[in-house]
């Protein structure tokens, strides 16, 4: 904002302040009190807030390709080695302190994700080189730590108890500009389908959420840490209200098991659902859309040892009503693993309980040709530890045929898929859904060592 603008509108500001003050009253001489009482401030919460958020900043070194410098003979003419060229590029964002004893400092996997340097700078003006000490791409949850020293950290409060309405503070560094604080409610809860991440059961907030804050803290009037700034809703770019933030009930069992094992280990169902449309309430005689319909058992899976049945109708889980797939995706994929959980399905038009205990998620391997036919030759995997520690998400190449529809269009053994269409994938489970819309023009992001590429495979 130029000098000149930002001047304007500040002395705007103070003529507009000025004349709503009563007569013969100055700016510099509001009251304290009225009528007896302290006018209402959240100055005094966050003077214990502030101090535990912090300013993250990273480095990534990352390969640049031109295909001038890819040419041999243009290489040589100008005498260039064949050293990979590389540039280094550089994010800011936010984070909170969560455990001053031990340097433990909560953010978000997409601000450090990847990173080679990680520094932290305190509201003090101290800077610490942070170690990352795992992501988790699913939830864009991470943990970084840095040397305990006189840190003050945020109490972290249960999510689940927050109502719409409730009032909730954001605190961040937008811009650059340094630590900010903005305000509002809860507007919304249990959001999803927002893309990015696989698992999201948001926090909707009007608490303005611009870029930097990603990774800063979202609290409650007693200065406890309800949630994790991650993304904003915006045709612009900017604020407009309508800001997100991952529950803190969330994001400290993720922290858990990063800060104890390094990765995340997630139940696993062991069933494919799909949404119930109005025809298939009518073929099933439901009398609405709510729900999800199980279209396959996984042979000797949790839900199998259960009694579950293709067709059966998923109506709540652990007594949260289901209204989608997509639902009960994110609440399995949120449970760790030996979660014991609760169903409520529907067959026959009865009803019964069903308890079911969630089996560790495998590093599994899939053969692409079940999921479509496009895919045939190609066998998909997850990712391994080192590709997740990196800050990647998706899925890996394991193995193309020669002769397949893919290897043609150009994808190869190493790849990445990051996306189907413009729906993003964190891993196999993310794939098996999105290829069981049989899309009519199948387009796969991909990430390779030259950047991201979109690969049509006819």
């Amino acid at each position: 904002m130029p000098r000149r603008f930002l001047s304007s509108a500040v002395a705007a500001l103070a003529i507009t302040s000025i004349a709503a003050l009563p007569p013969g009253a100055h700016a510099h001489a509001l009251p304290l009190v009225v009528d007896g009482q302290p006018l209402p401030s959240l100055a005094p919460m966050l003077q214990k807030v502030t101090p535990a958020v912090v300013n993250i900043s990273t480095k990534t070194r990352v390969r640049v390709s031109n295909p001038f410098f890819d040419d041999p003979v243009f290489r040589q003419f100008f005498g260039l080695n064949g050293t990979p060229r590389e540039q280094v590029e550089q994010s800011l964002g936010s984070g909170v302190i969560v455990d001053a004893d031990k340097g433990y400092i909560l953010t978000n996997n997409h601000v450090v994700g990847g990173a080679d340097d990680i520094t932290v700078t305190l509201q003090d003006g101290r800077n610490f080189k942070g170690t990352l000490v795992g992501t988790d791409p699913a939830t864009d949850v991470a943990v970084v730590k840095i040397t305990p020293d006189h840190l003050q950290a945020l109490p972290i409060a249960d999510s689940s108890s927050l109502r719409v309405g409730d009032f909730v503070v954001a605190v961040g560094e937008p811009f650059g500009l340094g630590q900010t604080v903005t305000s509002g409610i809860v507007s919304a809860l249990g959001r999803s389908g927002l893309g990015g991440s696989s698992f999201q059961n948001f926090i909707q907030t009007d608490a303005s959420i611009n870029p930097g804050n990603s990774g800063g803290p979202l609290v409650n009037l007693r200065g406890e840490l309800v949630g994790i700034n991650t993304m904003i809703l915006s045709p612009s770019g900017g604020n407009v209200g309508i800001g997100f933030a991952i529950p803190s009930k969330i994001a400290s069992a993720v922290m858990g098991q990063l800060i104890t094992s390094g990765k995340v280990s997630r139940g696993n169902l062991g069933v494919q659902t799909q949404d119930i449309t109005p025809n298939i309430a009518k073929l099933l005689g439901l009398k609405d859309n709510n729900g999800a319909v199980v279209t396959r058992v996984l042979p000797g899976s949790p839900a199998d040892r259960a009694g579950l049945q293709t067709g059966d109708v998923l109506t709540s889980i652990n007594g949260t009503p289901l209204q989608s797939a997509d639902q009960l995706n994110n609440a399995e994929g949120l449970l760790p693993a030996n979660s014991s959980i609760t169903l409520s399905v529907l067959r026959n038009g009865n009803t019964r309980q069903v308890t079911a205990q969630l089996a560790p998620e495998k590093n599994a391997t899939l053969d692409g040709g079940t999921l479509d036919p496009r895919l045939a030759g190609v066998t998909f995997s997850e990712l391994t530890d080192q590709q997740t520690s990196q800050g990647l998400s998706g899925v890996a190449v394991a193995n193309v045929s020669a002769s397949s529809r893919a290897a043609h269009a150009g994808l190869s053994v190493g790849d990445v898929i990051v996306g189907i269409g413009n729906r993003r994938i964190s891993n196999l489970r993310d794939l098996q859904g999105l290829a069981a819309a049989k899309p009519r023009q199948l387009v796969l992001l991909v990430a390779t060592d030259d950047g991201l590429n979109y690969v049509l495979i006819q």
